[in-house]
């Protein structure tokens, strides 16, 4: 169930996207805010820092479809007026009228898009008694970026990378009590993280305000975090980047994002990887690509060239008679796949046509063109010439 406090943020504001916006919208929005407001592009900045965490919890929020959904009911039933203090009493103090609260959540709840399981019954049954609480929180997930050189992307590597983002603090251990204190058990909900409050003829569960729902408060908070158990810090990773990564692939490191909240799990670190070029190959799919120049000569009457590839250099056998454009395969010669097999290299022939010749050589070019085959565009020519009858 969304968390009371969400209640009063817009997260759509926050990203900058209409409330109808799809998935993809979402996702394109947080990734050009968190990469612009990275504290590691923005260091020193506690502006830019603040609103990478409202991104942060923004997306968190948008980006999982059922957390979205219980959102959107929730928003949609305090803009009804359904759970306004004025409307839990009644207006001028005269007591609560159950039925018009159902009245206007069932108003609300018209253009929610149908039944589709949890909705209203998962709100009320939270608001209306059903509130419990709160228990471990999965940490918040994590990007960064990194750029390969190409034989690194097709090879695989492995590299440390320095991320600066909310940690468990190494005082405190994320406990946010002073070394050698513990939190206290709250004395205002007794440990349940929920109070109830009676209102005639039945009775509102909410989270404890004075513990925010967890069932403890910090009475002597930790110097370094404050009672949070968490800090912004500079921490360094060593992280595997698999063979034959793309360029804009998303690589997804489980369980290395936040530390998660009240032992949670931690969330996940996605690394967005770029490639720099390669001034020989590039790629279509697992296969390399290799353009090599030849001469006519070679072309004409066969030749083996000794080739690059990212494996050291190999020898390709270019057959008599080759013409420009031609591709000839190398095989597993490409890029390694996962199941142990590869791509191949895929190399094309290029004609390379001098622009000067010696005396010597224009003379023998001279003779072969007169001894030499008929032209090769013998049949364009024909073609074209007019029949005169």
């Amino acid at each position: 169930m969304v968390s009371r406090d969400w209640l009063e943020k817009d997260f759509y504001k926050v990203l900058g996207v209409a409330k109808d916006a799809p998935a993809s919208d979402i996702k394109k929005a947080y990734r050009k805010l968190a990469r612009d407001l990275h504290p590691d592009y923005n260091p020193g900045d506690d502006q830019a820092e603040e609103r990478f965490k409202e991104v942060s919890e923004a997306y968190s929020v948008l980006s999982d479809e059922r957390q979205r959904r219980e959102y959107d009911e929730m928003r949609s039933l305090m803009g009804a007026g359904a759970f306004r203090r004025g409307a839990r009493m009644g207006e001028g103090g005269s007591p609560f009228d159950f039925e018009d609260l159902m009245a206007q959540a069932r108003a609300s709840a018209s253009g929610f898009g149908g039944g589709g399981g949890g909705g209203l019954g998962d709100l009320f049954g939270s608001f209306f008694g059903g509130n419990r609480r709160r228990g471990p929180a999965k940490g918040r997930d994590v990007e960064t970026s990194v750029e390969l050189d190409f034989t690194d992307s097709v090879n695989g590597i492995t590299l440390p990378l320095r991320l600066r983002s909310p940690g468990e603090c190494d005082t405190c251990h994320g406990s946010g009590a002073r070394p050698g204190t513990t939190p206290q058990t709250c004395p205002t909900c007794m440990g349940a993280g929920v109070r109830t409050v009676n209102q005639g003829t039945f009775s509102l569960s909410e989270p404890c305000r004075d513990c925010d729902g967890v069932g403890t408060i910090i009475t002597d908070k930790c110097p370094e975090c404050h009672g949070t158990g968490g800090v912004t810090k500079t921490r360094s990773i060593t992280v595997r980047i698999p063979p034959g990564v793309r360029n804009g692939q998303r690589i997804r490191l489980a369980g290395r994002g936040e530390p998660g909240n009240r032992g949670g799990p931690a969330g996940d670190l996605y690394v967005l990887v770029t490639v720099r070029p390669h001034e020989l190959f590039s790629r279509d799919g697992d296969n390399l690509l290799l353009t090599v120049p030849v001469s006519f000569s070679e072309a004409a009457l066969g030749a083996n060239l000794r080739i690059p590839t990212l494996d050291g250099p190999v020898t390709l056998r270019v057959p008599p008679g080759t013409p420009s454009g031609r591709t000839l395969r190398v095989r597993n010669r490409g890029v390694a796949r996962a199941d142990g097999a590869g791509g191949d290299l895929l190399v094309t022939i290029e004609i390379d046509v001098p622009t000067t010749l010696s005396p010597d050589a224009r003379k023998a070019l001279e003779e072969y063109a007169e001894s030499g085959p008929a032209a090769p565009r013998a049949h364009i020519e024909q073609a074209t010439t007019p029949t005169i009858g």
